[in-house]
């Protein structure tokens, strides 16, 4: 069993120090029920301690040389792909997530954090063509890209390393400071990860952690007049109260998907299904983009209905730190309880159960379902767990105007041997990716990514981050 050493659990960076706080909580192996350490509570005194010294810490990113940034990233990238493997255990220690999947995660937060070494060069303006207007004949000059200072970003717990990776390595790329609040389950990744900045280098003071509950200081980081810019990802009742409280500052938010898949009659049957089973149950469907409600049309309905219920009971369900597991626990028995408890009243309600819908502890078998009703809470709001509707169609647009009953998404997915098909539904899926012949769950960390509908604030994704957490200047000689 892995374990993670914080010390006396001093895991409050602030200002470039390790701190403790008078009270700590622990942190607990979902799969096992092992307490893996404790960390630190902060309070509403921390955050005037971390906002202080990161607004110390966005001057000295201010005046850091572009090239220093991106070196400090490269040697951070560096350094977590030498320790793969124990970030790797890390996590799935932490989040219950398969060691396998886990691994990969590492390899995206490596990228990640070398995108955003790249990402630091290239944030530069252009020129504008001020005589493009009479009486401009006579000035010249050209726009660049400053920081905006004060970063708060708070992640959550799915992709408890990669996630941090799309909040800080963007902010550093564009010169900023954060305060970082990861996910209450799963904080010891983010721990390790700050150790590995400030041995890159990174100026005191330009990444400030604190962990603990977020009921106890969330309110006063993100209403902090010193706070420029809110980085929130999780969900959408949390988004709305960090709203509240931000007032008038930058906010770019993520709040969750309920992805749809179009299945087509021409589509690979047994591509499809594996892609849907994958996309639907991976990281025990605790995935903002993953699969949650495939429209199938009739003239395949029964063919893929079988091969997707196959391809679901071919995953290996259990022990995450086992090499063979495709799906673990969730992060916790009470989010088990809940998905649990959606699948049961979608079946008191009329729908089928295909296979799974069974839980032990945090545990939940993957699950699927058909003839759900429309307004049953597993097909009109985001589950967040390993259960996914199936849903017949005969009319394309149907299932499209279907698919965008939702009011907010992330990606959509369509499988299709058509491009005009394909491209039909591009058009006409209200979301803010479009898959086709992949599941929801594709993402390169390179590419826009967010919401669409509600929920539609900002982008994540590296070089557009980093324009989130940048503002312009103008810079005009007036000639004459």
């Amino acid at each position: 069993m892995m374990h993670v050493a914080l010390g006396a659990e001093r895991s409050l960076l602030i200002g470039g120090r390790w701190e403790t706080a008078d009270e700590t909580m622990p942190v607990v192996n979902p799969w096992s029920g092992e307490a893996l350490g404790a960390v630190a509570c902060a309070d509403a005194t921390h955050v005037e301690r971390a906002v202080a010294a990161a607004t110390r810490g966005a001057e000295a990113m201010r005046d850091l040389p572009t090239g220093e940034r991106a070196r400090i990233l490269h040697a951070a990238a560096s350094a977590l792909e030498g320790q793969a493997e124990r970030f790797a255990a890390a996590i799935t220690a932490e989040t219950g997530k398969p060691i396998r999947a886990a691994a990969r995660e590492v390899a995206r937060a490596v990228n990640t954090l070398r995108l955003s070494a790249e990402e630091a060069v290239r944030l530069a303006g252009e020129t504008i063509a001020f005589d493009s207007f009479p009486g401009g004949e006579a000035r010249s000059g050209h726009y660049v890209y400053e920081p905006v200072g004060v970063v708060a970003a708070i992640t959550p717990f799915n992709d408890p390393l990669n996630l941090v990776c799309h909040k800080l390595g963007p902010a550093f790329a564009a010169g900023n400071a954060v305060v970082l609040k990861p996910a209450e389950q799963a904080p010891l990744v983010a721990v390790m990860l700050a150790r590995l900045l400030l041995a890159a280098g990174l100026p005191e003071g330009a990444l400030n952690l604190l962990t603990g509950r977020g009921r106890d200081f969330g309110d006063a980081l993100t209403s902090h007049p010193d706070v420029a810019m809110v980085s929130f990802t999780g969900g959408a009742s949390v988004g709305q109260a960090i709203c509240h409280a931000a007032g008038i500052k930058r906010v770019a938010m993520e709040l969750g998907g309920n992805g749809p898949v179009i299945v087509m009659d021409d589509a690979d049957v047994e591509k499809a299904a594996a892609a849907c089973a994958a996309g639907a149950f991976g990281a025990a469907g605790q995935n903002c983009i993953g699969v949650q409600r495939l429209y199938v049309h009739d003239g395949i309905y029964d063919a893929f209905r079988d091969a997707l219920v196959a391809a679901t009971e071919r995953l290996h369900v259990g022990d995450p730190m086992c090499p063979a597991t495709d799906i673990g626990p969730m992060t916790g028995a009470a989010d088990a309880a809940r998905i649990a408890e959606w699948i049961d009243e979608a079946v008191a309600r009329g729908a089928a159960l295909l296979t799974g819908g069974t839980r032990t502890g945090a545990l939940v078998r993957p699950t699927l379902l058909a003839d759900v009703p429309e307004d049953a809470r597993v097909a009109c709001r985001e589950a967040f767990g390993p259960v996914a509707s199936l849903f017949r169609f005969a009319d394309l647009d149907a299932a499209i105007d279907a698919a965008n009953r939702a009011d907010y998404a992330i990606h959509a997915a369509i499988f299709t041997e058509s491009l005009k098909c394909a491209r039909h539904a591009a058009r006409r899926l209200r979301a803010a990716g479009v898959m086709i012949n992949d599941s929801t769950d594709y993402r390169l960390d390179a590419m826009p990514f967010g919401g669409a509908g509600r929920g539609n604030m900002g982008r994540e994704g590296v070089r557009f981050a980093a324009r989130e957490m940048s503002q312009t200047k103008v810079i005009c000689f007036h000639d004459a």
